[in-house]
């Protein structure tokens, strides 16, 4: 305890004015590893509205993922292959911090965007293996309305 002497002449105890947070050793984050992933896969969604073109790994989590929208294009301009083509490279951009170099793609979707984020991919030096459609397609249709009776 250190000592004070006030005007008076009367000396008192006076605690240390140390802080708590110095007596406790700061705890250092972990830094996390990076990933290494050099196959996989590039999902890409084409509709009229908008494309959506996300890279996995093998095991299908995500490594990044970019939409039209996301890279500012709004409104009907986010369905046109321009804007697809802008997304998928803001997506492989981000995927080769990973190490990624060769992928499967798969295509769903009817929309404009659907060759304009391939075509990116063989662009930005990524080797394309395959390419399968996994567009969903009608098998019958609905059920049709009960006959009339008059």
């Amino acid at each position: 305890m250190a000592k004070e002497v006030t005007t008076a002449g009367v000396e008192t105890a006076v605690a240390p004015t140390e802080t708590v947070a110095e007596d406790k050793p700061k705890s250092a984050k972990k830094k996390k590893a990076r990933r290494s992933v050099s196959r996989g896969q590039v999902h890409v969604l084409a509709t009229f509205n908008n494309t959506i073109v996300t890279i996995t790994d093998e095991q299908g989590n995500a490594l990044a993922s970019s939409s039209a929208g996301s890279t500012g294009f709004r409104g009907s301009k986010k369905g046109t292959a321009y804007a697809a083509q802008v997304a998928a490279e803001k997506a492989v951009e981000t995927a080769k911090t990973f190490g990624l170099s060769k992928v499967d793609v798969f295509v769903k979707g009817v929309g404009l965007g659907r060759d304009a984020a391939v075509r990116t991919l063989v662009a930005q030096r990524i080797e394309v293996d395959s390419i399968k459609d996994i567009t969903t397609i009608p098998h019958g249709g609905t059920r049709p309305r009960k006959a009339k009776r008059n």
